[in-house]
């Protein structure tokens, strides 16, 4: 599909930063899908393990706000999770709802296998990137995530 520029020279959606950005973070997870697919997870798996793996115990309200998602979604991934014995719960049951989560041994070898992994596909970005590119690519993502977060939160009041 071509990028068309209207006759009035108006910008198209191809135009959008958020767009661009999308664009490039839905090629960058539909291969870290294929390749975490091969070891046994998928992305929200992926997302649940990783967190888990670096922070040792999380309830799901945790997790949910530290991968991004909402809570319902991690739920489910965490229930697959759950039945798949990859994680458990922790064994102190004054925590009711909010009992911490953490990774089984079968569940810290998925970690492990799926962070080299992510780890290869990161040092392949990051080939692209001259160390000055690297620091500005930083630098400008916290300043459209300021942004981005600003404008959802005015959005929510409105």
């Amino acid at each position: 599909m071509k990028n068309k520029r209207p006759a009035n020279g108006e910008p198209t959606i191809r135009d959008l930063l958020s767009y661009q950005i999308g664009a490039v973070a839905g090629a960058m997870s539909r291969g870290a899908s294929l390749r975490y697919r091969d070891l046994g997870a998928n992305l929200g798996e992926w997302r649940a393990i990783a967190l888990l793996g670096a922070c040792e115990t999380a309830n799901l309200v945790e997790l949910a706000r530290r991968a991004g998602l909402d809570k319902a979604q991690v739920s489910r991934v965490v229930s697959a999770l759950l039945k798949r014995g990859l994680v458990k719960r922790a064994e102190n049951l004054s925590y009711g709802r909010t009992m911490p989560l953490q990774l089984t041994s079968e569940g810290r070898k998925l970690y492990q296998a799926l962070m080299s992994a992510a780890l290869e596909r990161d040092r392949a970005f990051r080939s692209c990137l001259s160390d000055d590119e690297l620091t500005m690519f930083r630098s400008a993502l916290h300043k459209l995530e300021i942004v981005a977060r600003a404008l959802a939160q005015t959005s929510q009041q409105a």
